[in-house]
């Protein structure tokens, strides 16, 4: 099953899970029995049940009229009249629906500051508590972070009309149901910030809105700056000041996007990049021709296939190296094929090999004196270009730009070597990596994020941002972590989305994919015990220890079973 498909499954789940959990102050519009399916029709849009709230009831008492108040947040996006009416002239000017959206499990708790069946009179003090699941910030970053959630207090008085809510804090508060219900995880894509050659992902979580198209909110929020993760790190082909005008299907099933503002100024096919890939991952204007117009007039066009190069993973080719540190090519039958020169040779004490671009045919490793490369050549000879104790330094890792990073552990410091320059290593900033146990980093093939495992249980991911002016890591937020006793023993980049984290703990082993957008994680399946992990997209390559010997499996196209390939010690990918 590829992870479109299941994608694909997990939302239906999760949109069933939303219509059967919704809330008894929230009826679907046209009777309590029906869900409009608004937005079917339109191949621009995205399903979706269109909901209302129920308003406050003179005989509710507190409680009922807090849940009612949640059910309102829940539907302000299709029925803002609504929520007002169960606040008091004082909150409805106070109140703020901007900011974050905290999501909360849909089991929450109403409790009372006082005894529930006391006669308070005139006031009444609840708060809900719960299992908090995520935020969704004003960057539209949904931010797993599971735990209690703060309480949120409200305070309630009597009036004529019954209870009304005369103080609560700012902000939406929504179970995952509502969620579920009302957003989809978006992608959206930028240009990574120096060469500007290659798209990047930002994934968000949009709000799917009753008078808008689903493609129209895309391309609205993609003029916008990305989400804090990436910050920084990527740019756009839209100058400052672009706006929508429409978004529509036009003659020959095109999709014609409206635009103004100075386009002039863009770069017409770096902008047809961004909105084609926008678009077709998320289900819009697939096998159909873009066209943008600026102020009524054709100003660029995108056919229904977009260039390659725009999501270009630096080669394809698979490879491996053996017991004696030589390095080979991994065959569709199987087999092996020993690359040329030095790196294909037996080089014993030599680990942990990385493969540049494969255009450039460059390859490094570890030795006992630091890090070494050479090329894929008959002439190919090792190369010393940073020194240090291998125990010191965390493995080698290939930017798209045929540079070399690495960490100094014992100096605290991100070394980047590049072949071109004519000069020894150079250090990269990385304040927010100061002080900490660096153990692995691992550039995406995007050239834009980074994924750093801290000791041997956490991963964060940053990006790294800068550009001409030098590059800095930043951005940092955590992505994974393990309990007490357990250790993280290898992580791998399977695309610019997904990083790949392999976890030992008291229950065994368990293979983590996990969005780096939304922190969505999907448990792979295991059988044999793994040590080492290479990935390219679907493709998943691991060594394990099995019963035959240490041997390269690969994932199946199901993602449920495992197929030996041959016996050698480690898979690798270019830029992996």
């Amino acid at each position: 099953m590829t992870r479109a498909r299941r994608l694909g499954v997990r939302l239906a789940v999760a949109a069933a899970v939303a219509c059967a959990g919704s809330g008894c102050a929230v009826i679907p519009v046209g009777g309590p029995s029906i869900v409009n399916d608004a937005g079917g029709g339109d191949p621009l849009s995205k399903p979706f049940q269109r909901m209302i709230a129920t308003p406050p009831q003179p005989t509710w008492d507190a409680e009922q009229v807090v849940r009612g108040l949640q059910a309102a947040m829940a539907a302000y996006d299709d029925d803002p009249a609504t929520l007002p009416l169960y606040l008091t002239p004082e909150a409805r000017a106070a109140w703020k629906p901007t900011g974050t959206v905290t999501v909360i499990d849909d089991a929450f708790q109403v409790t009372y500051a006082d005894d529930r069946e006391a006669d308070a009179g005139e006031e009444r003090k609840v708060s809900i508590k719960a299992r908090q699941i995520a935020t969704i910030g004003d960057d539209d970053a949904y931010v797993p972070s599971p735990g209690p959630a703060p309480a949120k207090d409200f305070t309630l008085v009597k009036t004529d009309k019954g209870y009304r809510v005369d103080k609560l804090p700012d902000g939406l508060l929504l179970t995952s149901s509502d969620v579920a219900r009302a957003y989809r995880g978006t992608n959206l894509y930028y240009l990574n910030g120096v060469s500007q050659d290659r798209l990047v992902v930002d994934r968000v979580w949009l709000r799917v809105r009753p008078a808008e198209s689903f493609a129209r909110t895309i391309v609205e929020r993609l003029l916008k700056e990305p989400s804090a993760g990436l910050r920084g790190a990527v740019t756009t082909g839209f100058p400052p000041g672009t706006k929508v005008d429409s978004v529509r299907v036009g003659e020959e099933d095109r999709v014609v996007i409206s635009l103004s503002g100075p386009l002039y100024l863009s770069k017409p096919d770096a902008l047809m990049a961004q909105l084609k890939l926008s678009l077709n991952k998320n289900g819009m204007a697939i096998g159909r021709t873009i066209e943008v117009q600026v102020n009524g007039e054709p100003f660029a066009s995108a056919d229904r296939d977009l260039d390659q190069g725009w999501t270009d993973n630096g080669g394809n080719t698979p490879f491996y190296t053996d017991r004696e540190g030589a390095l080979h090519v991994l065959t569709d039958d199987g087999s092996g094929v020993t690359v040329p020169g030095a790196a294909g040779q037996a080089n014993p004490g030599f680990r942990y090999f990385a493969l540049a671009k494969q255009t450039t045919g460059l390859v490094a490793a570890m030795t006992s004196t630091g890090i070494s490369i050479t090329t894929l050549t008959q002439e190919g000879r090792w190369q010393q270009v940073i020194q240090g104790d291998p125990d010191k330094l965390t493995p080698p890792t290939w930017h798209r730009d045929g540079s070399l990073w690495t960490y100094d552990r014992k100096n605290g410091v991100v070394l980047r070597y590049d072949p071109q320059s004519g000069r020894g290593p150079e250090r990269v900033a990385a304040p927010k990596l100061q002080g900490l146990d660096v153990t692995q980093l691992r550039i995406a093939r995007d050239g834009v994020r980074v994924a750093v495992m801290t000791g041997r249980n956490t991963v964060q991911v940053g990006a790294l941002t800068g550009g001409a002016a030098g590059y800095m890591l930043a951005n940092f937020h955590l992505l994974t972590t393990v309990e007490v006793g357990g250790e993280i023993l290898d992580i791998a980049w399977g695309d610019g989305e997904h990083v790949l984290v392999l976890v030992k703990s008291k229950a065994g082993q368990s293979l983590r994919e996990i969005n780096v957008g939304d922190g969505e994680t999907v448990q792979l399946p295991l059988k044999d015990k793994l040590t080492y992990l290479a990935a390219l997209g679907e493709r998943i390559l691991a060594a394990a220890d099995t019963d035959k010997g240490t041997q390269i499996l690969e994932l199946n196209q199901d993602h449920q079973s495992w197929t030996a390939r041959l016996e050698a010690t480690r898979p690798l990918f270019p830029l992996s």
